[in-house]
């Protein structure tokens, strides 16, 4: 009997560290944009920014506007690139996850500036990827878990 248990127990072992991989690395879905800020001109807001207003309104810009948007599947551990409109790249990973929370790096490519940034489910990020050029710069705006744009 004993010798059973101690069999079952070897299996179930042997089983959970072959899906161990599997459950370390949980997918988590995110919600991209690039967007855009401008000290120049009038005061003007992309309409598909509406949901960033809040965000948005207290910084120095006064106009922005949405440049590109994505949805992916981050995977904890792997760099997943997002393309700016100048043609530099920002790296996005999940270094750490939890159910309610994850932290993500953010790294602007050519100019090797590194940034650990935590959510909170329902949260979302705008962080600035760019030096200022012209009066203009550019943000990276991400939320985990969308349950909406």
């Amino acid at each position: 009997m004993f010798r059973r248990s101690l069999t079952r127990a070897l299996l179930a072992c042997v089983a959970l560290a072959a899906f161990a991989p599997t459950l370390a690395a949980a997918d988590t879905p995110v919600h991209v944009r690039v967007i855009k800020g401008s000290r120049k001109g009038p005061a003007k807001m992309d309409p598909k920014l509406d949901s960033l207003k809040r965000q948005l309104s207290p910084l120095a810009y006064v106009q922005w506007e949405q440049a590109s948007e994505e949805s992916k599947t981050l995977v904890k551990g792997k760099t997943d690139y997002v393309l700016l409109p100048d043609g530099d790249q920002v790296a996005l990973t999940v270094m750490e996850e939890a159910p309610t929370k994850v932290t993500f790096e953010v790294v602007l490519v050519s100019r090797k500036t590194q940034s650990k940034l935590t959510l909170e489910k329902g949260q979302r990020l705008v962080h600035q990827v760019t030096g200022e050029k012209d009066g203009s710069a550019f943000f990276l705006t991400v939320i985990a878990w969308p349950d909406k744009t």
